[in-house]
């Protein structure tokens, strides 16, 4: 049960900062700002996978 929040709050930080990112570049803000933002999502979905990864081993063992 608590793997699958771990996984879902992974997730939905990536989503979250997608979107402030989106929103961004829509409304033509910083393009330094934007650019942190998209370095934190692919910090972000690399810890997201990483967890997936070890719930998926953690169920298999």
């Amino acid at each position: 049960m608590s793997s699958n929040l771990l996984v879902l709050v992974a997730c939905l930080a990536v989503v979250t900062v997608l979107l402030l990112g989106l929103a961004n570049m829509m409304r033509g803000g910083s393009a330094n700002l934007s650019q942190k933002l998209m370095r934190l999502r692919v910090l972000l979905q690399f810890v997201a996978i990483v967890i997936i990864m070890g719930v998926v081993w953690w169920r298999s063992a």
